[in-house]
């Protein structure tokens, strides 16, 4: 039975390209591309001859429909973007929820994200983050939308547009107050690399693809001003056992648990009651 292939490509460097991917493009009768122009270097590069349809969002109602029409004429069609992975700050979504509306079989090929590739660049320890793509056009939009995020406690990740960098870190530090931003450029290409830098002074090169990576505030937890040793104690005063008062200062300082429970061992000798593993 034909059916949708979801495939990811790459957001930069055309090497990184999946051997999955490529046999899977090779393989499919369609290829629905964001924008063909763009994707014709990468699909000749791996020697791709299927047919292209355009799927950008400008036309996801009605070529979503096309889609779905060829899959039930038993061709398999596979959808790409410029970069990355469909659906994800990029059309997608529409397609394949309309798939699985119908009862049509889709396939997922993954590839590279680029905010998960700036996170794991930026090196920020953190438990989790509130990725928000795109800021939408509007300021009201976007205050609407900052509003709900800014007081979770977790980093804030977004997409940016070189020329509107600028701007961007204006309004953030408006919303926001001042934070450490970790600006992450040009994934997987030639000057790849993370500014680090904060929003009151806010300064980074406006050139290349840029994914925004904004830090919790401190603020958000009192318990952050004490020091390790008494933010345990705090946790231990309310009946904590030792090991979950690790685990929960770990978790609130986005600390490793075995850097607290060094903590932990100092405040008092071991004992045979104290926790000997933090799985």
């Amino acid at each position: 039975m034909a059916k949708l292939f979801i495939v990811g490509t790459p957001i930069g460097n055309m090497n990184d390209m999946t051997l999955r991917a490529i046999d899977t493009l090779r393989a499919v009768d369609v290829v629905a591309c964001e924008d063909t122009r763009h994707s014709l270097p990468l699909l000749a590069k791996y020697d791709v001859h299927a047919k292209l349809i355009a799927y950008h969002k400008f036309n996801e109602q009605e070529a979503s429909d096309k889609i779905i029409a060829l899959i039930a004429e038993g061709k398999n069609v596979a959808i790409i973007t410029d970069a990355g992975m469909p659906s994800i700050s990029d059309p997608g979504a529409e397609v394949i929820a309309k798939c699985r509306e119908q009862g049509v079989e889709t396939e997922l090929v993954p590839g590279p994200t680029a905010f998960a590739s700036a996170i794991t660049l930026s090196g920020i320890k953190a438990q989790g983050f509130t990725f928000l793509g795109f800021l939408p056009e509007k300021t009201a939009d976007k205050k609407a939308l900052i509003s709900k995020v800014k007081d979770t406690g977790l980093p804030i990740v977004l997409y940016c547009a070189p020329h509107d960098l600028g701007k961007t870190a204006k309004f953030l530090f408006e919303e926001l107050g001042d934070r450490n931003v970790h600006v992450v450029r040009e994934l997987t290409k030639m000057h790849e690399c993370v500014e680090d830098t904060t929003l009151a002074d806010f300064h980074a090169e406006e050139r290349g693809e840029i994914v925004l990576i904004i830090d919790a505030s401190s603020a958000e937890n009192p318990l952050l001003s004490l020091s390790v040793e008494e933010h345990l104690r705090h946790y231990l005063s309310l009946g904590y056992d030792q090991k979950s008062a690790v685990k929960a200062v770990a978790s609130d300082r986005a600390l490793p648990k075995n850097d607290v429970y060094q903590v932990a061992i100092n405040m008092q000798p071991t004992s045979p009651t104290s926790p000997t593993s933090l799985d």
